[in-house]
């Protein structure tokens, strides 16, 4: 069996595997697409060092062998990858903190004991059973391997300081901030302001929801000022993923405002602490999930409050999946989000 790794800069690697066999607490899932995310781009340009577990951490599939000690999943089962739920013994636990689970996080690094040679990019993948959640019958494989970077933005939204009627300001229109943008509606946001330097990009936000899409700088500081009467944004989602733009989510904040940091930088930031003090900057940042959150946010999905399908702009094989890469990392890419269909010849 053939799986794709990011082996180094600008690198993939197609590599033999042997056919996977589940744990006796795992199972096997048929990979029926996995996305290709922002953190794979980031290791494809960066060729830091990529933990193969994680490369491909988007995926929808079938259940088609469980172990011995499973008994809530079968095969044929529909489900999308997620991260364990909290183990109720680790220290976060025991101190009533079972949304900072140490066993749970292990499964987001892909450090868990169960954890798999290779990620997504593979026509099978054996995981944990507990990683694994059933698919809501509403929605297609295309859609349900959307669902994790959608539950990414859902978690952020639901831990942020969002208030209903907020001014609220999207750094970044990709995959990460379109889905945030649409939840951050559903949450309740009086206004929502999309800040992107891709024209098409933008145009999106705008079909999916956004009440303004503007590029940043200058246009971006004036619309803010304009929608505010000059305060500032309520609250600023950063999605960008980029050093540069944690000091600019704060610069759009208004004083009293908060930041919501999403988007993963590869590198340290440069940050005004000054800024930050005078206007009182409350930050919040989310990684990952929980594991709860993936039912919820596919409910909201299949009901249609958010849409997934605009995003995705098109599949390819495993033989495609370098220049699929190559391309999103150029920075110059017309796609949103690709699909990565494992089982195309």
């Amino acid at each position: 069996m053939r799986a794709a790794l990011i082996t180094g800069k600008g690198t993939v690697e197609l590599r033999e595997f042997p056919d996977p066999v589940p744990a006796p607490t795992g199972v096997v899932v048929d990979v029926a697409f996995c996305g290709i995310c922002g953190t794979d781009i980031h290791a494809y340009q960066s060729g830091r060092p990529y933990n193969p577990a994680i490369c491909g951490h988007e995926w929808s599939g079938t259940v088609s062998a469980i172990g011995t000690e499973v008994g809530s999943l079968t095969e044929g089962d529909r489900v999308v990858v997620a991260v364990a739920p909290s183990c109720g013994r680790c220290t976060a636990c025991r101190r009533g903190q079972p949304d900072r689970c140490e066993i749970a996080f292990l499964s987001v690094l892909g450090r868990d004991p169960l954890a798999p040679p290779h990620g997504g990019f593979a026509p099978q993948i054996a995981v944990a059973a507990a990683r694994v959640v059933k698919t809501n019958p509403g929605l297609t494989d295309e859609q349900a391997a959307q669902v994790e970077p959608l539950t990414v933005a859902f978690h952020a939204v639901r831990t942020s300081a969002l208030q209903l009627g907020d001014v609220a300001v999207v750094q970044g229109a990709g995959p990460i901030g379109l889905g945030t943008m649409q939840w951050v509606r559903a949450a309740g946001a009086g206004q929502v302001i999309v800040v992107e330097p891709n024209e098409q990009r933008r145009e999106l936000a705008l079909q999916l929801g956004a009440h303004r899409a503007v590029a940043p700088g200058e246009e971006a500081d004036q619309v803010i000022k304009e929608s505010t009467h000059g305060l500032g944004a309520d609250i600023v989602y950063e999605c960008v993923g980029r050093p540069f733009a944690i000091q600019a989510a704060v610069d759009l904040a208004r004083r009293g405002g908060a930041m919501c940091l999403i988007g993963l930088a590869d590198s340290d930031a440069a940050i005004s602490p000054g800024a930050w003090l005078i206007k009182e900057i409350s930050v919040t940042s989310a990684l990952a999930y929980q594991h709860e959150e993936f039912e919820m946010s596919m409910g909201m999905i299949a009901d249609g409050r958010v849409v997934v399908e605009p995003l995705h702009t098109s599949t390819v094989g495993l033989d495609g999946f370098e220049a699929a890469l190559a391309d999103l990392a150029s920075g110059n890419s017309e796609q949103t989000k690709v699909l990565v269909d494992p089982n195309r010849q």
